[in-house]
């Protein structure tokens, strides 16, 4: 299974010690050059990412289309950018993926994504997590990942909380 990913997945469960769902959930993710500069670039984070680089989990691959690369890069950050073109190029199996606006884009070519939400209600759904609402909860209060109270709650409904 071929995953890329952009920086918002990686970091918030790093941020809750929750990398490690990820990690069972996914064999192996591609990141490219600047999502990892976008996840060194944070103190807290870069032992982390240099420990995943080096168990061969989390791989640094860049795009090579340049033209897509500019085309995304009129209306994207370079990282969500980046990370698009990668999984268009690769034909990735999914793109993890937060923004909004970077999903609405990453639709746009057809690419399948998986938020963050989508990652925890899939590790609670294949049993790596006995409850949901508590990761939530960390990830809005320790990571600062907002999330509407619409969305909070649909996502708890969804797992049965």
């Amino acid at each position: 299974m071929l995953i890329v990913s952009n920086t918002s997945p990686i970091s918030n469960l790093i941020i809750i010690g929750e990398i490690a769902l990820l990690q069972q959930i996914y064999p192996k993710v591609l990141i490219p050059p600047t999502v990892h500069s976008e996840l060194t670039r944070l103190q807290a984070l870069q032992l982390t990412i240099i420990s995943l680089l080096g168990a061969g989990w989390l791989e640094i691959k860049a795009p090579t289309n340049l033209q897509l690369l500019d085309t995304l890069n009129q209306t994207l950050d370079p990282g969500e950018a980046e990370a698009i073109a990668l999984a268009i190029e690769l034909s990735a199996d999914r793109l993890l993926i937060a923004e909004r606006l970077g999903r609405s884009v990453a639709a746009s070519y057809g690419l399948k994504l998986r938020g963050l939400l989508g990652i925890l209600i899939n590790a609670k759904q294949q049993g790596l997590i006995p409850v949901l609402k508590p990761i939530l909860d960390r990830l809005i209060n320790q990571a600062g990942f907002r999330v509407s109270e619409m969305l909070y709650d649909r996502t708890l409904q969804e797992v049965r909380e």
